[in-house]
């Protein structure tokens, strides 16, 4: 079994900050699970992988991919008329409705993040909370 989605799903717990507790929590599992998922060691259900990408804000298509490559040749027709998805941390954190929830962003605060990513390339999802975080405390000082 590759450690391929493994690595995806840890990258992506940990750049939500979230513990392997916390996520387990959230999808009914031990956390155990969640560190032998990581290590490649098991290889979850598509059940758990649709959990997995709703929580982790990824895409559940890649998940059933990056666990079962067999099915690669299978699905591979409909997967190159999909168009190429460029790596956008500003599109990761606009769809990640787990952690938009999380930290409460505001419509207001969409939109200044928004202007933030227009700027220029945001490396990942962390600086927008870090934007946002100083955003926060700018505004909380004030009163």
């Amino acid at each position: 079994m590759t450690k391929e989605l493994g690595l995806a799903i840890k990258m992506a717990r940990e750049e939500l900050r979230m513990s392997r507790q916390a996520l387990a929590d959230r999808i009914g599992i031990h956390a155990a699970y969640i560190s032998y998922i990581e290590r490649g060691l098991r290889r979850p259900s598509i059940e758990l992988l649709n959990k997995l990408a709703e929580e982790l804000g990824l895409e559940a298509e890649t998940l059933v991919l990056l666990a079962f490559p067999e099915l690669r040749e299978v699905l591979a027709r409909r997967i190159e008329k999909k168009p190429a998805k460029k790596d956008d941390a500003w599109e990761r954190f606009v769809s990640n409705r787990a952690l938009l929830a999380r930290h409460k962003v505001s419509p207001e605060e969409m939109g200044i993040l928004k202007r933030v990513a227009m700027l220029g390339r945001v490396p990942s999802v962390d600086h927008f909370l870090f934007v946002l975080n100083a955003i926060r405390q700018a505004t909380s000082s004030r009163e």
